[in-house]
């Protein structure tokens, strides 16, 4: 895999321009996200790829099928809501 290394700075309102020859290389549009990630004095963006269709409609399959397998009912979504959120 090669690198490109490349500077950037941080404007006074937070805004962070991704260079032009890392934009190219990685084909980065207008619109495109990331998920922000934080080490030390690390930062790091990823690309977020949202799935197809296809893999949308095989996820959703999958997640009906362990629902069915797991016994859950429309009547346990709140409860288990409530116990992430962390209130009872």
């Amino acid at each position: 895999m090669s690198q490109t290394i490349a500077t950037t700075k941080m404007s006074s309102r937070g805004q962070v321009v991704i260079p032009e020859s890392i934009r190219d290389r990685l084909r980065l549009g207008p619109g495109v996200q990331f998920a922000v990630f934080a080490q030390g004095d690390v930062v790091m963006f990823k690309v977020i790829n949202p799935p197809s269709a296809d893999e949308f409609a095989r996820l959703k399959r999958e997640l009906q099928r362990q629902v069915r397998q797991g016994g859950l009912k429309q009547s346990d979504i709140p409860k288990a809501i409530s116990k992430v959120r962390g209130s009872r």
